[in-house]
């Protein structure tokens, strides 16, 4: 008569196995909080793109011409050391927004950030795989960092080939090759999941931090907007216009009164 043994777990065993457990859930949470801050991220940074051609463009060219003023004015009086001041703050001002036109004509022509599901699946999928708060060393910690600012990158840019190179590098590493031995092992996942919850905390509290953002209020304003079938954005730029044929104007008077030195 046969007799089937069923060997039983021992405590660590049943531990270590729970545990596990605990890791995969909050390791699906954390790749589902990155895939959420990263979208959340891009999706900010097209609006701003758009709102920066649209406006931007615009206010830096105002600021320019209210600048071109302040100088004029600030010539005509050398002792007036309100309005020395007056110009060199203008000036800075009109600096700033350059820079900003700049690099909204360097960022293309992106409107939207509309990644497709594939790439989300892709991007969850790798993070789960190499997030740095899953390392278990300083080597490891550092690499794993290296990789996930570049699958965030290639995210943006909605480069899935990006992602699966990066995934097959490091699927491919020695570092992927996880030890053995029961009480380091359980040293390692308890150790993880507390790193995992560390960061868990953290993306929460940057999407709270983003979402009470100029920027992104801004946004807010725009699709409400546009779901009303009106185009603010369109409108900020038609009153800035206004603004600058305005100063434009007074910016000729000025020249024209101007002295010639």
């Amino acid at each position: 008569m046969n007799h089937s043994t069923t060997k039983q777990r021992t405590p660590e065993e049943e531990e270590l196995a729970r545990k596990q457990e605990d890791l995969a859930y909050l390791e699906t949470e954390m790749a589902q909080g990155e895939l959420d801050l990263a979208t959340f991220l891009a999706e900010l940074q097209a609006f701003e793109s758009r709102y920066l051609r649209i406006v931007g463009t615009r206010m830096a060219d105002l600021d320019e011409i209210e600048a071109e003023m302040a100088e004029i004015q600030a010539r005509q009086r050398p002792n007036d050391a309100r309005s020395q001041r007056q110009a060199a703050s203008v000036r800075a001002q009109a600096r700033e927004s350059a820079e900003a036109r700049d690099t909204a004509q360097e960022a293309g022509q992106l409107a939207r950030f509309e990644p497709s599901p594939e790439l989300k699946a892709l991007f969850r999928d790798l993070a789960k795989r190499i997030h740095p708060d899953l390392s278990t060393d300083e080597q490891q910690l550092v690499r794993r960092t290296t990789l996930m600012a570049e699958a965030n990158t290639a995210y943006r840019r909605g480069d899935a080939a990006g992602l699966e190179r990066i995934l097959n590098e490091w699927e491919s590493a020695p570092e992927a090759v996880q030890g053995e031995g029961m009480a380091a092992e359980l040293v390692r996942v308890i150790r993880m999941i507390a790193q995992v919850r560390r960061r868990l905390e953290t993306i929460q509290t940057e999407t709270a931090y983003l979402r009470q953002s100029d920027l992104h209020q801004l946004k807010l304003a725009v699709e409400d907007a546009e779901a009303a079938e009106h185009d603010l954005l369109a409108e900020m730029a038609t009153e800035l216009d206004a603004r600058m044929l305005a100063a434009s104007r007074h910016l000729e008077l000025l020249k024209f009164e101007e002295p010639i030195a």
